[in-house]
């Protein structure tokens, strides 16, 4: 294999690793089934965090990350149909746009967007998170996007893992404090542009001046009062332009990173073949197909914030899904239960957005670790068996 010059935004000094691994035929996955100890160490759940702008692809995060959980994620059973709660066999997703201060006609009339801190009743959210906390059950109110009103209330009931995912989770103190864990996607504004020019344009037939002026209108908000939120993520998946095709304004190939914080509680950072070095490295070509432009690894320290962090990268996509075997095989610290977990996780979701790049595979893996968090927290084990 070939190790390559350093990727862009360089760190400190590099240096080259090659891989020493032997990889036999690619191994075929096969669907696993999931057993959960639910008796928890302590009361009340594990709560995650996932902030995000809107169209940043949370909903498919959530489907990756619970379905490592067991059961499918579905709304309430009986319930409202446009009810934005996800639940499984142990976890409960809370869209935070149900703590929506006014509804769409009232955000008309006080002239504020819904990403303004001034439109979310904080303080409902703090005391409907808190009681789920304590293992009491809530009345969650429901806004619902199709129509723009507030719907009758839901009965949430205290989950195993509660997972809050909206624009704004970090923004409040007292909620911020609550969580196990913090992560945050984070998408380029090049990247969120060209995304939103393929679908509005060729999807909707939107032109391309409405389109930036819809970007532009919405723009001082987002890095007003969602944006910041990052600083307090201990893991950011940041998504950018490629750097393997010079100028690229599509937004077809990706550079992803995932950001990970020292120091996190229940968390050791995954890493690419030696912890602590820093490493760029271009997959042999035999062992995993990829057409122009390639695929580029990196791994190292960085600093984001002013705290230290170390940093996997990925630039390029897959040609053929199952072939990530080969680049499972040089991740330690990943936190699956048998090897290659991360390849079937990816091939169970491969008509999924961002399926074949570090969209995925990151989101993957995160929630892979988020799954080992939970064990650890609540002293327990799910179980996966072939």
């Amino acid at each position: 294999m070939t190790m390559s010059a350093a990727c862009a935004q360089p760190l400190a000094a590099r240096k080259s690793f090659g891989s020493k691994a032997k990889l036999g035929a690619p191994v075929k996955t096969r669907a696993a089934r999931v057993n959960t100890v639910t008796r928890a160490a302590r009361d009340g759940p594990v709560i995650i965090g996932l902030a995000a702008d809107s169209g940043c692809g949370k909903s498919t995060f959530m489907r990756r990350m619970t379905s490592l959980f067991g059961g499918k994620a579905s709304p309430p059973e009986g319930g409202n149909p446009d009810s934005n709660t996800l639940i499984s066999d142990t976890t409960t997703v809370l869209c935070l746009d149900d703590y929506h201060l006014n509804d769409r006609e009232g955000r008309k009339k006080s002239g504020l967007t819904a990403l303004n801190l001034a439109e979310q009743d904080f303080d409902l959210m703090y005391e409907q998170v808190k009681d789920l906390k304590e293992g009491k059950t809530v009345q969650k109110r429901i806004y619902n996007h199709v129509t723009g009103v507030m719907d009758a209330p839901e009965e949430i009931v205290s989950p195993n893992i509660l997972i809050l995912e909206g624009l704004h989770p970090f923004a409040d103190e007292r909620v911020r404090d609550m969580f196990d864990f913090k992560i945050y996607l984070d998408i380029s504004d090049d990247v969120k542009f060209a995304w939103k020019i393929q679908r509005d344009m060729a999807e909707r037939g939107h032109s391309l001046e409405s389109i930036k002026a819809s970007i532009e209108a919405r723009k001082p908000d987002f890095d007003a009062f969602v944006d910041p939120q990052k600083a307090y993520a201990d893991v950011i998946i940041q998504v950018l332009p490629t750097q393997l095709i010079p100028d690229d304004n599509e937004g077809k190939i990706l550079r992803v990173r995932m950001i990970m914080k020292e120091g996190v509680e229940n968390f050791d950072a995954p890493y690419l073949f030696d912890e602590g070095s820093t490493i760029s490295w271009i997959p042999c070509g035999r062992k995993l197909t990829c057409s122009y432009p390639g695929i580029k690894f990196f791994y190292g320290p960085d600093t984001f914030f002013g705290e230290e962090v170390s940093v996997l990268e990925m630039d390029g996509q897959f040609d053929k899904l199952e072939e990530l075997i080969y680049v499972e095989s040089h991740l330690s610290n990943t936190s699956t239960k048998f090897y290659g977990e991360i390849t079937q996780q990816m091939l169970k979701y491969q008509n999924g957005p961002g399926s074949n790049n570090g969209t995925g595979l990151f989101q993957t893996l995160c929630g892979l670790k988020v799954r080992e968090l939970y064990e650890r927290i609540a002293e327990t084990e799910i179980v996966v068996a072939a």
